[in-house]
């Protein structure tokens, strides 16, 4: 089907916005554009960054996927004569109900190290002040958050949703302006960032000979290990789905530096795979060998929110039940392949 003007402006701001680590990482975020009873949104598993490069954004019938909504069924239909083999964003039905033209889903840093925190209602109430805002408790993705978002906007106009637990979704008329709010929301809710030691190459290397494990490609990934704050919080829980999808719940610690063998033989005799990721305390961070570029992303993530959560902070972790619903979900094993397969 033809392709509108505006699909190329949403594909130029979508890739500026993809490249910038603090506000995407990997195949998280997603974006939209309304075109008539259109909804050009983002291909689940694709990743912002390649929006110039690549199809990334799939055709859907709008108005057919909002009758859907409202039957409690989130399968999305396409757009007439839509020829693709990828499947919608799962968080289309989020897309499609916002009324605005242009809908921008980031899971920027600053805003997610304030969403999880128990404590943050009345700075949100403070920053954000003047904006047309709502804050909203976790809830899972796809049709549940949907619901959650409708309820939020059915009585208000509202262009900043803060997704507890989750991130930042804004709409805005233009694509100028959904990054522009991006900015300033991003601006408002700014945290210093907290240094961390530098890691010890030397012994991660030492640990890691032989094994299936490297060092990450991105030494920021090193400081949730040796900044012991930053350890404290990650090893506590999980606190974000995509650190769950791709990384898995929480993260294992490597104590007294024994042989890494012994930890992966463990997770066998559990039944549980080798770990996507794991900390050793004070040295720095190592992650399998085969893990994906998401995965990477994903450990650099974690690294830059947790630094920047204060040590008096309240946190709310997801629970055993959301991680459940995360692991099993299909959409999410599928985006997870996709992603591998980048």
């Amino acid at each position: 089907m033809q392709r509108p003007q505006i699909l190329n402006e949403l594909c130029r701001m979508s890739a500026r916005v993809g490249r910038n680590i603090l506000l995407v990482q990997g195949a998280g975020g997603n974006s939209s554009v309304k075109d008539g009873d259109v909804l050009w949104v983002k291909a689940s598993g694709t990743w912002l960054a390649d929006a110039e490069d690549k199809e990334i954004f799939v055709p859907v019938a709008l108005s057919a996927a909002r009758a859907a909504l409202t039957q409690g069924d989130e399968r999305v239909p396409f757009a007439p004569n839509a020829k693709t083999t990828l499947r919608a964003s799962i968080e289309t039905s989020l897309h499609a109900l916002m009324p605005h033209r242009i809908v921008l889903h980031v899971h920027s840093v600053n805003t997610i190290a304030w969403a999880v925190r128990t404590d943050a209602r009345d700075e949100f109430a403070r920053r954000l002040d003047g904006l047309a805002w709502r804050y909203l408790d976790y809830h899972h993705p796809g049709l549940p958050l949907a619901r959650a978002v409708s309820e939020a906007i059915a009585h208000d106009a509202v262009d900043v949703l803060i997704l507890g637990n989750h991130g930042l979704v804004v709409g805005a008329a233009t694509c100028d302006a959904a990054e522009a709010l991006v900015a300033d929301v991003e601006q408002r809710l700014a945290l210093e960032q907290r240094g961390a030691p530098t890691a010890d190459s030397d012994v991660l290397q030492t640990i890691c000979a032989g094994t299936h494990y490297r060092l990450p490609r991105d030494p920021r990934g090193h400081d949730i290990a040796t900044d012991r704050y930053s350890r404290a919080i990650a090893t506590s829980g999980s606190l974000y789905p995509d650190h769950v999808v791709f990384l898995g719940p929480g993260l294992p610690v490597l104590e007294h530096r024994e042989n890494l063998n012994v930890l992966i033989a463990q997770a066998g005799r559990d039944g549980l795979p080798p770990p996507v990721a794991l900390l050793v305390p004070g040295a720095g961070s190592l992650i399998r060998a085969d893990a994906s570029d998401g995965a990477e992303a994903m450990l650099s993530c974690l690294a830059l929110v947790t630094c920047r959560l204060p040590l008096a902070a309240r946190i709310n972790y997801l629970t055993a039940e959301n991680e459940h619903a995360l692991l099993n979900w299909d959409a999410e094993h599928y985006r997870r392949q996709l992603t591998a397969d980048r």
